[in-house]
C-alpha cells in the first residue's frame, strides 16, 4: 500500500513539473497579449482613413510582439539545446567509460588467458 502512495505521488510530481516546465517554454509567457488585427472599413474615405490608422497602429504593435515572441523563442532554444548537449555528454561519458572498462577487461583476461596457455603448453 505504501509502495501504491509513493507511486502515485511520485508520478503527480513527476506530471506538475513536467508541466511547469512547458509552461515556461511557452515563448509568448513574456510578451503580454498578442494584439488583434482590426477590421477594416472601406465604405467611405473617412472609414478608409480610420482603417489605415488602425492598420499601421496594429502593424507597429504586432511586429513589436512578433518581436518578441522570437527572441524569447530564440533563447529558449539556445537553453534547451545547451541542455541537450549537456546531457548527450554525460550519457556519452557513461557509454564510453563502460566502452573502455570492458575493452580493459578484454585485454587483461585476454593476456592472463596467452599467458596461461603458454604455461600449459608446456607441462
Amino acid at each position: 500500500m505504501k509502495r501504491i502512495v509513493f507511486s502515485l505521488l511520485t508520478a503527480s510530481f513527476a506530471c506538475a513539473s513536467i508541466s511547469a516546465s512547458s509552461a515556461l517554454a511557452d515563448p509568448r509567457a513574456k510578451c503580454g497579449q498578442e494584439p488583434s488585427a482590426p477590421a477594416i472599413t472601406a465604405t467611405d474615405t473617412a472609414h478608409y482613413n480610420a482603417s489605415v490608422d488602425k492598420f499601421q497602429a496594429y502593424e507597429k504593435e504586432a511586429r513589436a510582439y512578433n518581436s518578441c515572441v522570437a527572441s524569447a523563442a530564440q533563447k529558449e532554444e539556445q537553453a534547451i539545446s545547451e541542455d541537450a548537449r549537456d546531457r548527450i555528454a554525460k550519457i556519452h561519458a557513461v557509454s564510453t567509460g563502460v566502452q573502455q572498462r570492458i575493452a580493459a577487461n578484454f585485454s587483461h583476461m585476454s593476456a592472463e588467458l596467452t599467458t596461461a596457455g603458454k604455461k600449459l603448453a608446456k607441462h
